[in-house]
């Protein structure tokens, strides 16, 4: 534990601007003195009193609510007191300052200040001094910024499950089961002569089989819930005036981009959060991608940022206008749009060629030249696929929606996944590889025992990551600096 650790900390634990009720929290070893002076009284352990918070000549700053949670019964694990006033800022500020001032000012019964190195907390340390003290551990920390955050309802439900330990119970059966087939593995180490059939008899291959399939289960809710934490980032690409905005707007279900038959009319990057079946969709809308005379510099700059989220995106919806196919100088410019996909997209990214004004087209389907296969996937480029719609009257819409779902490898229903990060998925990737590994040591037998042993040693290693077992200082850092301060 690092020096700073063991600083007193106070913050103001509520979100910035006016509200009904604000919050000044303390944390640390001994608050009695503080609190006298704060409060003029002791407290009843978690018992809410009403009273006035004064300045230092007795002047009353608010009145409120104060309560004590003495260690380790608390958020923290130390001693909190909790400060419940009217949320102006300008309240909270001054009794922030003066649980600084008190806290420097001499004991009258010792001499000493009421609670020396009361300092600001910084982002995140409360629940850091929680997790340190094991009130938590690192899973259900970030399953707390991960409720706070949630953009959807299902990603919500997920965190709380996470909070309460879910996710962190199943990381424990995985290492309780690995702990055991550790020991079981490392004990034969010191009976050479007798290692391969203790091995048999205590069915250590059973075991292994058995660890992995648990660990596959565990990996496949772990990306789903990742997925409700992160969701997808879906890119509209197409040229001018394609219908790219109505799309949006349909996708959206709010008029959140100008619609007119003026090309050019979209200019920056216009996004909105969306939610399908609980999966947050990060919907873009570009500026339309073409080239030549006639652009300005505003439209330049606009083409340029499209190309940069189009490269950052999860799936791009290529979109066309069927009113337009077959017209020479449109196809032409398709053709070197999608070019470009190709040259400039990994092959992990999905295309799909949305073909719009359905509505309105005179061909019932999509073109069937040799150009516009159903689906096409060239070796080394993004996959494209087809699909027909129309975004003013919706024809199509819930299609694209379930595609969408597909490509983000959603397989429906929230209820009983976790929340989870990316970092959970590759340590579990990593548990993954590694159990792979001690499955082909445990088929050689005598001659891999030593490397089956560190395989299985460095798939702990990689599961005490996710709840914080075992982390180095820096991963810790990271993690809590995103959270708001006051938490």
């Amino acid at each position: 534990m690092l020096p700073r650790h063991q600083d007193p900390i106070v913050a103001i634990a509520t979100a910035p601007g006016r509200g009904a009720v604000g919050i000044v929290r303390v944390s640390g070893r001994g608050l009695d003195a503080l609190l006298q002076a704060l409060c003029g009284k002791p407290l009843k352990p978690r018992e809410a009193t009403y009273l006035a918070f004064r300045d230092a000549d007795g002047t009353p700053i608010d009145h409120g609510l104060a309560l004590h949670f003495p260690a380790p019964h608390s958020y923290t694990g130390e001693d909190v007191l909790e400060l419940q006033a009217h949320g102006g800022p300008v309240v909270l500020q001054l009794l922030l300052a003066r649980c600084l001032q008190a806290a420097a000012e001499p004991d009258p019964a010792t001499g000493r200040p009421r609670l020396a190195g009361l300092r600001l907390a910084r982002p995140g340390e409360f629940t850091e001094r929680a997790f340190l003290n094991d009130k938590i551990d690192l899973a259900q920390a970030e399953a707390i910024a991960d409720l706070i955050d949630a953009s959807t309802e299902a990603a919500a439900r997920s965190a709380s499950r996470s909070l309460a330990g879910d996710f962190s119970r199943e990381i424990g059966t995985l290492r309780d089961a690995l702990i055991h087939l550790r020991m079981l593995v490392e004990a034969t180490l010191d009976f050479p002569e007798e290692e391969i059939d203790f091995l048999q008899k205590a069915d250590a291959q059973g075991q292994l089989d058995r660890l992995q399939a648990l660990l596959a289960e565990v990996l496949r809710k772990t990306r789903q819930g990742a997925l409700l934490r992160e969701g997808i980032k879906v890119v509209i690409a197409g040229q001018p005036n394609a219908g790219k905005s109505s799309l949006l707007n349909a996708l959206t279900g709010a008029e959140l981009a100008i619609v007119t038959p003026i090309a050019g009319t979209t200019r920056d990057v216009v996004q909105q959060a969306i939610q399908i079946e609980g999966v947050p969709v990060h919907v873009i809308d570009t500026a339309g991608l073409r080239e030549g005379e006639g652009i300005d510099e505003v439209e330049r700059i606009g083409i340029e940022r499209a190309w940069a989220q189009i490269e950052a995106a999860d799936a791009v919806l290529f979109l066309h206008d069927l009113t337009r196919t077959g017209q020479a100088a449109y196809d032409r410019a398709d053709a070197e749009i999608a070019a470009l996909l190709d040259a400039r997209l990994p092959a992990s990214v999905t295309v799909i060629d949305v073909w719009n004004k359905a509505d309105v087209s005179a061909g019932g389907n999509l073109p069937t030249t040799p150009d516009v296969p159903s689906t096409v996937t060239a070796p080394g480029h993004a996959a494209h696929e087809n699909l027909r719609l129309s975004a003013k009257t919706g024809v199509g819409m819930d299609a694209l929606r379930q595609r969408l779902l597909q490509l983000a490898g959603w397989q429906g229903g929230a209820e009983g996944l976790y929340i989870a990060r990316e970092r959970h998925v590759q340590a579990l990737r990593r548990v993954e590889d590694h159990l792979h590994g001690a499955a082909r040591h445990l088929a050689a037998q005598a001659q891999s025992l030593d490397l089956l042993a560190e395989e299985l040693r460095l798939a702990q290693n990689a599961l005490n990551e996710i709840t914080g077992a075992f982390s180095a200082d820096d991963l810790l850092g990271e993690i809590f600096s995103s959270f708001c301060i006051g938490k």
